[in-house]
């Protein structure tokens, strides 16, 4: 039922009133006692957020909805609050027909696959725990009543945890999400602050919600064409932020992460970055004396590894960016401050991304309706004839030239392959090495 991001699909079919009632039931039952709720600003969330409130209370747990606010927002919320677990109804970057339901830990960090499976258990099972009576949950909205008293925090806790600076001009494109929060904070702290897509609309009229080069081409344009020395973008519910270089380009998620882990980590430190993240990550981090530790692709794998003592920093390519310290969520908004704090510091978002090596990158996918085996057959393969050899999502093969990747689709016919290395000649050859491997598993198969 839950994937790396909860569960997630288009409403009506996979997201059901029905099944967010029977979500809420099944926290409560596993023990919520008390929950902060939020929801982004799809129209279908009113409907599934009184449905998921509907199933807590009825099993006895108490409600703090704080209304239409951004993933990071609800998540911080829920330490503050003292609850035991939070629920955002999003379904954060995806098309505007789809919605979903996804759930954070006291300590704001998504809920892992063990958590998942017992909330999944119970709604299979129907093994609700429903409350008498007398012992129906309350339900307090908090921010309906205080008008965004959740947003107001998270805006004091940015300003209170990053030096912004007052004399940038920030383009700030919301794509018509919930990160309100982020322009809040940068104009708060004096920053000429300039909105693009900035009525929340769940249908994403001004770009879809993913906040991609090709989505993202009219920020580029103004961050061009203005004195703007940066732009931010998020997508729908604000967990993610990418970035637009005063030139108004856009900025290559690897490159992102290489600037944040290598501002947050030192001698000694780990960075937690999933598989599929470019070399110029370890690159940038061997020279400050830090490495990189890999996860599963996923916010709640990288959430997980940075909870870990020794590691500053974690993030991935996509846009999801994690500080340990502050938070384990991840926190667009938070990105956005980081990256104009580090901006002010250094002069140019263009000269560091410069500065940062561009290694060539190859990606194709092979279509099989044995995907699965087949990649159980490549990893065997390649323990045969590697010795770097990871299994943690997929088949990462490391060399002293580079690295491949081999994944099955989550949700296609396919096993796709990626390789990177430093030079041209070695990244053909590793992505014609894996391909290779992937063709011998599946005519195995056959």
């Amino acid at each position: 039922m839950f994937g790396t991001s909860g569960v997630r699909g288009p409403v009506g079919e996979d997201v059901t009133a029905a099944l967010a009632l029977d979500v809420g039931r099944a926290l409560a039952t596993d023990g919520a006692e008390t929950v902060v709720v939020g929801r982004d600003a799809r129209d279908s969330g009113r409907m599934l957020t009184r449905a998921l409130t509907a199933g807590l209370t009825e099993c006895g747990a108490d409600v703090i909805d704080v209304g239409v606010e951004a993933t990071p927002t609800v998540a911080r919320a829920v330490d503050r609050e003292g609850a035991d677990a939070g629920v955002v109804v999003t379904a954060s970057h995806n098309p505007a027909p789809d919605n979903g339901i996804k759930l954070w830990r006291s300590d704001g960090r998504a809920f892992g696959e063990e958590r998942n499976d017992r909330i999944t258990d119970i709604v299979e099972a129907e093994s609700f725990d429903l409350a008498a009576a007398d012992a129906i949950g309350t339900v307090e909205e908090h921010d309906v009543i205080a008008g965004g008293d959740a947003r107001r925090r998270h805006e004091r806790a940015l300003r209170e945890s990053v030096s912004l600076p007052d004399d940038l001009s920030v383009v700030v494109d919301l794509g018509n999400g919930v990160g309100r929060v982020t322009a809040d904070a940068l104009h708060a702290a004096g920053c000429d602050v300039e909105t693009l897509n900035g009525q929340r609309d769940g249908r994403f009229p001004g770009r879809p919600s993913e906040p991609t080069a090709a989505n993202c081409e009219t920020a580029c344009e103004v961050v061009a064409t203005t004195d703007a020395d940066l732009g931010v973008v998020h997508d729908g519910d604000a967990d993610r932020m990418m970035a637009i270089d005063e030139r108004g380009r856009f900025v290559a998620g690897d490159a992102l992460l290489a600037l944040f882990a290598r501002r947050e980590a030192g001698d000694g430190d780990r960075v937690a970055v999933p598989v599929d993240t470019s070399l110029l990550v370890a690159d940038a981090l061997a020279d400050v004396g830090a490495e990189v530790t890999y996860t599963p692709v996923g916010d709640a794998y990288v959430a997980a590894e940075a909870a870990k003592p020794g590691v500053a920093f974690g993030g991935e390519p996509s846009g999801a960016w994690i500080w340990p310290e502050r938070t384990l969520c991840p926190d667009g908004p938070l990105a956005a401050c980081v990256l104009t704090a580090l901006v002010g510091a250094e002069g140019s978002l263009a000269a560091l991304v410069d500065d940062l090596p561009d290694y060539p990158i190859r990606r194709d996918s092979i279509r099989t309706d044995a995907k699965r085996a087949t990649v159980e057959r490549v990893a065997e393969l390649a323990g045969e004839e590697f010795d770097d050899v990871s299994t943690l999502d997929g088949i990462r093969v490391g060399t002293d030239a580079g690295w491949f990747l081999v994944r099955a689709s989550g949700t296609e016919p396919l096993v796709r392959i990626t390789a990177e290395a430093r030079d041209e000649g070695d990244a053909e050859g590793l992505f014609e090495t894996a391909r290779e491997l992937v063709e011998r598993a599946a005519a195995n198969l056959d």
